[in-house]
């Protein structure tokens, strides 16, 4: 029975209230005064921040409190009954919503707090906000998204909004598995626009993100490291294994993939993510090193019908840059001198020696020959050993011109592989010291 009268004093209560009552007009006894409404913000989750169209989604509590004098009664005339809760449709409302917004809500509820007028509207709400986003340090980028609140039908002299706290309500937020929240400082603003000379109050929410980065770190950054120090490996390939450009032209598609699947995911701006910009000299770097290889096999593979090498590059690769990268041939080592055999000096280009030449010059041949005889034949002799000699020297310095060469390739390799191993450790290191 006492839960029954109590029922129908709420209800007296409810009819009473609203029975003069408009919720179109603004609940103040003087017009020219502004009625003050505070805000508070709690951010309950991050759902989506979408780079690409740069919006953010984001799961909301709003709360609104504000007095409106008309709703006021006398809690010992009603039984002591200090709040009701009523449909937001009701009363009047302040038409604060968010400027950068788009999006649906939930419905709200209004409570009735006591006291002369206090009301309190909840309102959960799921909201999409455009955020400009920077990705120039992308993975390693944190973003500013800003949630600007205000009212759009009255301004600074019918309401005055003010922030409840200096900062958003981040009590009851869901961690978010790709950002990071550092924090959601909140300023209240007073902007004088274009088209109106009246104040406009707001209270703007900042949220700050950090991105977090291990999963790009694991899934983009860590393979284009690994293959980018596979690049400078094609100078060590052998140079008639008929691989060397083939797997520059691999590691460079590989790289043009994952520059595809970092594109997709950001705006297209004028801004190059640093990613990358690490992938773009990447890619420079190992179209340089294909080229080069291309060079070099070029060097390798001079025929017998090449010139000689010159001076200046047996000078400067064979006998400095051959030390300094330790290219040595076989049974030579890199830190002792060529040695060269010896017990040739007495010898001729044919390993006959000289002395042995003119030995039918005197006497008879065998079998007692005449000497005129003896010499016709030893003549026609030495004709063909000094022509067999002579083309076994062509054979010799055309076998030494392409060795030669080989050799300078051989360098030129092992000189271009130490000099590209160290560019992709120094791009490597300055990305990650950037991104720090």
């Amino acid at each position: 029975g006492c839960r029954g009268a109590q029922g129908r004093v709420a209800y007296k209560l409810l009819h009473d209230l609203f029975a003069n009552y408009s919720s179109a007009l603004r609940p103040v006894e003087d017009t020219d005064r502004a009625l003050n409404v505070t805000l508070q913000v709690t951010l309950a989750q991050i759902i989506d921040m979408d780079e690409r169209n740069q919006v953010l989604t984001s799961y909301l509590w709003v709360r609104l409190a504000w007095r409106d004098v008309h709703l006021a009664w006398d809690q010992d005339a009603y039984g002591g009954i200090d709040s009701i809760r009523i449909p937001s449709s009701y009363v009047w409302r302040p038409d604060i919503i968010l400027y950068n917004k788009w999006g649906c809500s939930t419905p709200p509820k209004l409570l009735r707090e006591p006291g002369g007028g206090l009301f309190l509207w909840v309102s959960p709400a799921i909201t999409k906000s455009s955020c400009k986003v920077d990705v120039a340090y992308f993975p390693f980028d944190g973003q500013r998204c800003r949630l600007t609140f205000g009212s759009w039908t009255y301004n600074g002299n019918q309401i005055d909004l003010h922030n409840r706290l200096d900062t958003g309500d981040l009590t009851d937020f869901v961690e978010n598995v790709e950002w990071e929240v550092l924090g959601m400082p909140a300023t209240r603003n007073v902007i004088t626009y274009g088209c109106c000379s009246e104040p406009y109050p707001d209270v703007t929410y900042t949220l700050l993100l950090r991105r977090r980065a291990s999963f790009y770190i694991f899934n983009l950054l860590l393979p284009c490291v690994m293959v980018s120090f596979l690049a400078p490996l094609g100078f060590y390939l052998p140079a008639d294994s008929g691989e060397k450009v083939s797997l520059g032209v691999t590691v460079l598609l590989a790289l043009t993939v994952f520059q595809l699947l970092v594109a997709e995911s950001m705006p297209p701006s004028e801004s190059v993510p640093l990613i990358g910009k690490y992938y773009i000299a990447t890619m420079t770097m190992i179209t340089a090193s294909t080229a080069l290889t291309i060079f070099i096999m070029n060097v390798h593979h001079c025929g017998p019908g090449a010139r000689p090498v010159p001076p200046w590059a047996r000078w400067l690769i064979l006998h400095h840059m051959a030390r300094l990268c330790c290219v040595y041939e076989v049974g030579e080592s890199c830190k002792s001198p060529r040695r060269v055999p010896g017990g040739q000096a007495g010898r001729g280009d044919t390993g006959v020696p000289r002395e042995s030449l003119g030995e039918g010059e005197m006497g008879t041949g065998a079998g007692g020959c005449p000497r005129d005889r003896c010499l016709c034949h030893h003549d026609g002799l030495l004709r063909n050993v000094g022509y067999i000699a002579s083309c076994f020297r062509s054979h010799r310095a055309a076998q030494r011109r392409t060795g030669e060469w080989k050799r300078v390739a051989k360098v030129m390799d092992r000189f271009f592989m130490w000099v590209f191993f160290l560019m992709v450790f120094l791009m490597s290191a300055l990305v990650l010291g950037k991104a720090a």
